[in-house]
């Protein structure tokens, strides 16, 4: 059975921790990264099946790296889930625009998180029948 992997890019470390160690407790494969580009180089290297960012991150923001993954024929299809504090409109649009294919508001609400990260992840369910 295919472990799906998802790459966290979160610049603050107990979002980071807390995150990951609630979905490795739930069967995930998990890798993280610190910074946009650092979430860049890795999402190009491991091609995981989901990538949760975190849109305010130093070096490179996570709207630039979510454009830069869009943009790479090898990670265009990864879906992406933009997180963030600013849970305005228009920030939500922004995430939208820069290729994002979900979006979510800090804190983290962890059920309705889960539920983003099901529907965009590939169907598991269903291919033993």
């Amino acid at each position: 059975m295919h472990v799906a992997r998802i790459l966290i890019v979160e610049d603050n470390e107990l979002n980071r921790d807390m995150l990951s160690r609630r979905l490795i407790r739930r069967g995930y494969q998990v890798d993280l990264a610190e910074n946009g580009q650092l979430g860049v180089d890795l999402a190009t290297e491991l091609k995981p099946d989901l990538v949760l960012m975190d849109m305010s991150l130093p070096v490179m923001d996570g709207w630039e790296a979510t454009r830069c993954l869009k943009a790479a024929p090898d990670t265009a299809g990864i879906p992406i889930i933009a997180l963030t504090a600013h849970a305005m409109a228009a920030d939500r649009d922004r995430a939208m625009e820069a290729g994002c294919d979900d979006y979510d508001s800090k804190p983290v609400d962890l059920p309705r998180l889960l539920e983003k990260i099901a529907k965009l992840l590939p169907s598991e369910s269903g291919q033993e029948s």
